[in-house]
């Protein structure tokens, strides 16, 4: 059975990273092709992109810490 509590925990981890990965990427892009929409307005998008992405990024190193937690505190 501890097999599978590490299958799980591997699991979780690599859908973590899979939905941040996907998050980040459309979130990206849309701002990428904003910015080549309207290059005048290219630091205002960057800095509304900044913060949301970090908070992303945020939620994605958060869960992958309480999945390690998880497992270790078996």
């Amino acid at each position: 059975m501890e097999v599978l509590h590490y299958f799980g925990a591997a699991l979780g981890l690599g859908l973590i990273v899979i939905g941040a990965g996907i998050g980040i990427g459309k979130f990206t892009a849309a701002a990428a092709e904003s910015i080549a929409r309207q290059p005048a307005a290219a630091d205002k998008i960057t800095g509304a992109v900044n913060l949301p992405l970090f908070l992303l990024e945020g939620v994605a190193i958060l869960a992958e810490v309480f999945v390690l937690l998880i497992v270790l505190m078996k």
